[in-house]
């Protein structure tokens, strides 16, 4: 129901505020598994997926844990690689589950690409190395290759070593199994589809408030189409991106107390240059060069986008007080609470090579920053490419006993005591691990659901759900059955 001049009310089962891929995710599930309950997606800006899901502010990687080095900066330990493995699978799960019932339609937001990782010197290889042996004895990653010959390597990627001279040690491993997602697409699918079971998408609605009824619901608040609106909520999440800390605040959720966010932006060289694209099929990323933070580490990419193919290299930091691309310098002013300072300078105080990293990227010139291109593409030429913006992120910094603040990689779910409202905070890897996110959303918040009338469907569309560690035969035969369905190659 669309709001005019004057005060509208209405009720739901579920609210979701925002039209990104968190919030999409949520409500397939829901629309799915509860068909009769009445949900509606607000979405404060004119179109879906067009903050952090959108194709080109994110590098539409599906996170698997095959090449991002960072997942597993001790080679002993491949406990966070392993679980973001099987966090994605379970997203390939939920999709291909949709795509089996005529849902979606996958091909139009995944396809198969090789994910690589590619290491100079000594150190780096002696890492890699050492990763990919610990890493192969695990049933997710029993596919991974390791080469340190230059001529394997260049025919996995072959721009990487085309008129490279090789003076020293040099590395990859290769998963052929990786994947490239365009999540914004994809959002774009999840909201058609609950719309198509009943729900209700509003754009251009303005959350401004959020406030606890006697009865255990919500009102959401907030202004729409130059009047205002009012709903009336059992459940609300709070998918919105980098303005979600925000209005936990002003729903006062006691469970955020202290928390803060820190606005990250990005950028990233791209051409769509036939002769060059056509050379490189693959995704490899690098590693991280000293001082600078986990979520900078280097990636040469291949990105189909609206018909056309393109390559991204990246990510180069920027810095801006926004915490939405389409947001405004005073967002994160309206973040700062008396109870969230303290932490948010423990927290910088705590990385100030966080602070030197981003000063450098700022002040670095466009041909300065080229140079970490020609790393990965030897015979790249500046005035083949562009610099492009990528987005704004918000990254969360949360309360520590001992440290005062820490600074917190990656997502995390928020909900309330009694199960009325959740969010998700923070950022990547947090698209490729949303089904998996919804996975422990759902049970903290619908946990009567959960266990009784969702429970047939829930374990059709994830056999293997309950279990945090999966033998070969269950993960090959999930591997091939989500190819199957989603078209990839098995």
């Amino acid at each position: 129901m669309a709001t005019t001049g004057t005060l509208s009310t209405d009720d739901a089962d579920v609210v979701l505020i925002g039209g990104g891929i968190m919030s999409a995710t949520l409500g397939s599930m829901l629309a799915v598994l509860q068909p009769d309950w009445r949900v509606i997606l607000v979405e404060k800006a004119d179109a879906i997926g067009v903050e952090s899901s959108d194709t080109w502010n994110n590098a539409g990687t599906g996170h698997a844990g095959f090449c991002e080095l960072n997942y597993m900066p001790d080679v002993t330990d491949g406990r966070k690689a392993e679980d973001i493995a099987r966090q994605f699978q379970l997203s390939r799960q939920w999709w291909a589950f949709l795509a089996e019932k005529g849902l979606i339609d996958p091909q139009s937001f995944v396809r198969t690409t090789p994910h690589l990782a590619m290491v100079f010197g000594a150190r780096d290889v002696e890492y890699l190395r050492a990763r990919s042996a610990q890493l192969q004895t695990q049933p997710q990653f029993a596919d991974l290759e390791y080469s340190e010959d230059p001529a394997v390597i260049a025919e996995w990627a072959p721009l990487t070593m085309a008129g490279r001279t090789v003076d020293g040690p040099i590395a990859a491993s290769r998963h052929v199994g990786g994947t490239d997602v365009d999540y914004g697409t994809l959002s774009r699918a999840l909201v058609e589809l609950i719309r198509s079971r009943g729900g209700d998408i509003r754009l251009e609605h303005d959350v401004r408030t959020l406030t606890k009824q006697p009865d255990g619901g919500w009102v959401v608040a907030g202004r729409a189409n130059g009047g205002r609106f009012s709903i009336k909520a059992k459940h609300v999440f709070v998918g919105a991106g980098g303005f979600a800390l925000r209005l936990l605040q002003r729903a006062h959720l006691p469970e955020v107390k202290g928390y803060g966010v820190l606005p990250v932006g990005a950028a990233f060289f791209r051409t769509e240059k036939a002769d060059i694209v056509k050379r490189h099929e693959v995704k490899v990323y690098g590693q991280s060069a000293d001082g600078a933070p986990p979520m900078s580490i280097p990636h040469l990419d291949r990105r189909p986008v609206d018909g056309s193919d393109y390559l991204i290299f990246g990510p180069y930091a920027t810095f801006s007080t926004k915490l939405l691309t389409r947001g405004k310098l005073t967002d994160f002013f309206t973040t700062l609470r008396w109870h969230n300072l303290h932490v948010m300078a423990a927290a910088l105080l705590q990385n100030l090579g966080l602070i030197r990293y981003l000063v450098g990227q700022l002040t670095a010139s466009p041909k300065k920053k080229f140079r970490q291109v020609t790393d990965y593409f030897p015979t790249a030429r500046l005035e083949d490419w562009e610099l492009t913006f990528a987005g704004q992120r918000a990254q969360l910094v949360v309360p520590v006993t001992g440290k005062v603040g820490m600074l917190k990689l990656g997502t995390e779910l928020v909900t309330s005591a009694d199960g009325s409202m959740s969010a998700l905070l923070g950022a990547s890897p947090g698209a490729s691990t949303a089904v998996a996110i919804m996975l422990d959303l759902l049970p903290r918040c619908f946990p009567a659901q959960w266990s009784g009338a969702w429970s047939a469907m829930l374990h059709e569309a994830f056999p293997e759900l309950g279990n945090t560690a999966w033998n070969a035969d269950e993960v090959q035969a999930s591997f091939a059955r989500t190819a199957e369905a989603l078209k990839l190659r098995k």
